[in-house]
């Protein structure tokens, strides 16, 4: 499944006229891909991701992901589409409190229609041990560590087996052995799924490790 961005822009309507955040973005992305996108804050680095992930439409330009563009959908449908499609990882993991860490995983499967989750429990529960968490099955959010919390939130992210996953800063809130060591199980997992995986981040150590690095100055996203 491809991701093709062609001569996106964004802009937002303001009191003074049109605010322009991001102008002409053109991406292409084939599945395995992995890519890291660097810039100042306010540089637009988060809408780009919204954009990507389909939770904001373009002012103008396409985004297309396995030849179809989300924005020409019904808000159901839409919802759909990012549910089955993309992962989402956030600096603050978004995990629910009150959801152990098995049933946070399983989340996003719970909109499906019951004869769609054959094997998501056991899917769950391999991903869970792959991020080193099966001894925390049934621990609540509360009782696990920054780095667990995430590592539950790219559990969560994979559930579905996305061709798109996109990360806002996963290893901001993290020390640094354990955002390396968060940013190297991202790496395998997304390998071994063959998804396409963009992050954005301040962290240039995190962005030295992705074999395509851009970095979004003046509104314009260019090559690092």
């Amino acid at each position: 499944m491809s991701l093709e961005v062609s001569r996106v822009s964004k802009s937002y309507s303001t009191p003074r006229g049109p605010l322009s955040i991001l102008e002409d973005v053109t991406l292409s992305f084939a599945p395995g891909d992995a890519a890291a996108i660097t810039g100042p804050s306010g540089s637009g680095k988060s809408t780009l991701l919204y954009l990507l992930g389909a939770l904001e439409p373009p002012t103008s330009g396409t985004i297309t992901l396995d030849g179809q563009d989300p924005f020409t959908l019904t808000p159901g449908a839409a919802a759909e589409f990012r549910n089955r499609r993309i992962g989402f990882v956030f600096q603050d993991h978004c995990l629910l409190p009150q959801c152990s860490v098995l049933e946070n995983v399983l989340v996003p499967t719970l909109v499906t229609a019951a004869r769609e989750r054959d094997g998501d429990l056991e899917r769950a529960r391999m991903l869970i041990e792959r991020v080193g968490l099966s001894s925390r099955l049934e621990h609540r959010p509360a009782e696990l560590s920054g780095g667990e919390k995430q590592r539950v939130a790219i559990a969560r992210a994979l559930i579905r087996q996305p061709a798109l996953v996109l990360c806002d800063e996963p290893t901001g809130n993290l020390d640094p052995d354990t955002a390396a060591s968060v940013a190297t199980l991202l790496l395998e997992l997304q390998r071994q799924q063959q998804a396409i995986l963009i992050v954005v981040t301040h962290s240039l150590a995190l962005a030295a490790r992705f074999p395509a690095h851009y970095t979004l100055r003046s509104k314009q996203l260019l090559k690092a």
